[in-house]
């Protein structure tokens, strides 16, 4: 199953690179984008689903509860801006849940998504996990405190055991 995921996952992401580099070669010559960093920590919480639960508790052979700690990191880049303010951003999304019940399940995000002028930010990718592989959809708002964003993020990956529900906040500082 995971195989034919990561088939699939680098079948699609080859077209994109491949239709997109036809597609910037056609148009007229641009400035590059300003990219800026804006990774940082992460902490919340997971809901499970009784499916996963169920499914971790076979793997791990450890009975946890539904809700679980996320320890992690966010690694985003701003990587185009419009006019009107609109940013396009990339994030890998690298956390470790479950430790407050002494079990580390690890999961990666690869999200691409679009923030507005006020925070508010939607984005999607794959999510692999060993709670099983899904789409990630999030959305969430950042709050900016001068140099300091604090982004709250709500999250929802379905998966074949069921959904996993995820609150998450952190900080990160602007710098290029």
């Amino acid at each position: 199953m995971v195989n034919v995921l990561v088939k699939r996952l680098f079948v699609i992401v080859g077209v994109v690179v491949v239709s997109s580099s036809a597609a910037y070669a056609q148009g007229p010559a641009q400035a590059p984008p300003v990219t800026m960093s804006l990774s940082g920590p992460r902490i919340g919480m997971t809901y499970l689903s009784p499916g996963v639960v169920d499914s971790i508790n076979e793997d791990f052979n450890k009975d946890i509860n539904p809700m679980v700690s996320q320890f992690g990191w966010q690694f985003e880049k701003r990587f185009m801006s419009s006019d009107t303010g609109a940013t396009a951003v990339t994030e890998w999304v690298l956390l470790f849940g479950g430790v407050d019940q002494g079990v580390v399940i690890p999961s990666l995000s690869w999200l691409v998504g679009m923030r507005t002028v006020s925070g508010i930010e939607i984005a999607a990718g794959p999510n692999l996990s060993a709670a099983g592989t899904g789409i990630a959809i999030a959305a969430g708002v950042t709050a900016r405190v001068g140099n300091l964003n604090v982004p709250f993020n709500v999250a929802v990956v379905p998966s074949e055991h069921g959904p996993r529900f995820s609150f998450l906040l952190g900080f990160n500082a602007r710098r290029r």
